[in-house]
């Protein structure tokens, strides 16, 4: 019961000394290596045309002249 209460204490505390730099810094979680856009890469998949899910966000958006942002 020790080592449980000593670990919840562990990872309790990891967490709260992340939510203290975040408050501060104001910056988002990112990868070490940039992410795809280092790459050149404009999106995630191979594919030709995107799947049929977002072809119908594409085409919600295009209908409510919704302009989105993606990171």
């Amino acid at each position: 019961m020790d080592t449980f209460i000593l670990a919840f204490s562990l990872f309790g505390f990891v967490i709260l000394i992340m939510a203290v730099g975040y408050i501060f810094q104001k910056k988002r979680i990112s990868g070490s290596c940039g992410g795809l856009d280092a790459l050149g890469i404009e999106k995630a998949c191979d594919c030709e045309k995107p799947c049929a899910k977002k072809r119908a966000r594409l085409r919600n958006e295009r209908r409510l002249n919704i302009q989105v942002i993606e990171d």
